[in-house]
């Protein structure tokens, strides 16, 4: 397969990844904001938003105050956001332009009727009219996209430059979320962490209305990746942070996790290995070995923090990997 469609593959299907993980963090975002809350608080969620896609200093550099109308129309509609809504779709959908004889109809008809509806979505208002509708639809245009590519496409080296590009970003996102949400919340992993996240710490309530709070924090950090009926049934139990750190790092079983995604990268890497990729393979293989035999023990003892850090570390050198041994290198 010529580098060109490898790469035009990979990030067709990183990029319809990442506005589905967008919509997911706006909509459980804007559901906590319903909550009481204080301003600070409201607007330590929104910031952590920005956080997540490190897009924090883009954004204060348009906008002199955190608002949560701002940061939706930021986070969809601005084109000049790489990670917006609006941009991610877009380019998935100039990517599948550009190999549609490497898809089937199917795949090409979803991709280019969802990024003309969603056009058709932003003219009309359906985001200010109703957030929470315009943020289904994007998932589950993410999800009919999924579906059509793993029901109709040959199970070739097309095929697995899809998968690994969705897993890829996947496991970034999940990484990004978990870390962002124990950093700003005092989690475990978080007393080691740098000192503008300690300056930005907030004063918890106590008692009852702590505990609600909690609940509610993981609650919605859960439900963003479709995690919370899967904690419930795996553990039984209250939702605590360490059970839900676990989950979402080692629980193979989990589609999100850390796990189940590099351990999809490390296979399909594997299925379209070539005379270059062995030290990527390595890595990964790697990679997908510590999370597997790891313990959430081991991980919390040395700092969540530190451990999600070098973990998106190692995930964009893979990245970078991949693109130079498969893909146009990110250079070119």
């Amino acid at each position: 397969m010529l580098s060109r469609t490898a790469d035009n593959l990979f990030w067709m299907c990183r990029y319809i990844e990442r506005a589905e993980n967008t919509a997911r963090m706006l909509d459980v975002n804007l559901q906590m904001s319903l909550l009481p809350q204080d301003t600070q608080t409201r607007e330590g969620s929104w910031l952590g938003v920005l956080r997540i896609s490190e897009l924090q200093g883009l954004y204060q550099s348009k906008y002199a105050a955190i608002s949560p109308h701002d940061v939706l129309q930021y986070m969809v509609r601005d084109p000049e956001n790489p990670s917006s809504i609006y941009s991610c779709m877009r380019a998935a959908r100039e990517n599948a332009r550009a190999v549609r004889g490497s898809l089937t109809t199917e795949v090409w008809e979803t991709y280019n009727t969802t990024w003309l509806e969603l056009l058709k979505h932003l003219h009309t208002g359906l985001l200010e009219r109703n957030p929470g509708e315009f943020f289904e639809w994007v998932k589950f245009r993410s999800h009919l996209a999924r579906g059509v590519t793993i029901g109709t496409m040959l199970e070739d080296e097309a095929l697995y430059f899809l998968r690994i590009g969705m897993h890829l970003e996947r496991a970034d996102n999940t990484a990004r979320m978990l870390d962002v949400k124990f950093h700003e919340r005092g989690g475990n992993g978080s007393q080691s962490s740098s000192q503008t996240g300690t300056q930005e710490a907030r004063t918890e309530p106590t008692g009852t209305a702590a505990l609600q709070s909690e609940f509610y924090r993981w609650s919605a950090l859960l439900s963003s990746v479709s995690g919370l009926e899967i904690y419930r049934k795996v553990y039984r139990d209250v939702i605590t942070p360490d059970r839900v750190a676990e989950l979402l790092i080692l629980h193979g079983d989990m589609p999100r996790s850390l796990l189940a995604s590099m351990r999809a990268v490390a296979d399909d890497l594997a299925r379209v290995s070539n005379q270059r990729s062995t030290e990527t393979e390595r890595r990964a293989g790697m990679l997908c070995a510590e999370l597997q035999y790891g313990r959430v023990e081991d991980i919390l003892d040395s700092g969540l923090h530190q451990y999600l850090d070098h973990f998106l570390d190692r995930i964009n050198d893979l990245g970078n990997r991949i693109s130079q041994d498969f893909l146009v290198p990110l250079s070119a």
